[in-house]
């Protein structure tokens, strides 16, 4: 089965824990290649693999400054990962407001047994 191009769509770019980690050092603001050579531990060519299918998404916008490319993030892209997960944003919220009515019934529990 082939595997689905990564710079069809945010969804796949991200999927891959180094663009994500890009994507961290960008969220903190402009950085030239060789600080993500220096700050992953990666080969410049494989920085800029990674750089080049961000770029192709949209996710990162760059900039000539003398002889270095700056980059940075454009987060629109990322706005339907966050559509999407914020359907289970909900449902995690509801699960955690379920954890915290047996915590507190179980403290009170607690409670009442030790004033005994």
């Amino acid at each position: 089965m082939a595997r689905a191009a990564t710079t069809t769509d945010a969804f796949n770019a991200v999927a891959e824990p180094r663009r994500r980690e890009i994507l961290d050092l960008l969220a903190q603001g402009e950085r030239p290649v060789n600080d993500f050579v220096h700050l992953l531990g990666l080969a410049q060519p494989q920085v800029s693999k990674h750089l080049r299918v961000l770029r192709e998404v949209d996710l990162v916008r760059v900039r000539e400054e003398g002889r270095q490319r700056v980059y940075r993030l454009n987060p629109a892209p990322l706005k339907p990962i966050y559509e999407w997960l914020a359907t289970y944003e909900q449902r995690w919220n509801e699960r955690f407001d379920r954890m915290d009515d047996v915590l507190n019934d179980l403290t009170k529990e607690t409670n009442d047994a030790d004033d005994d």
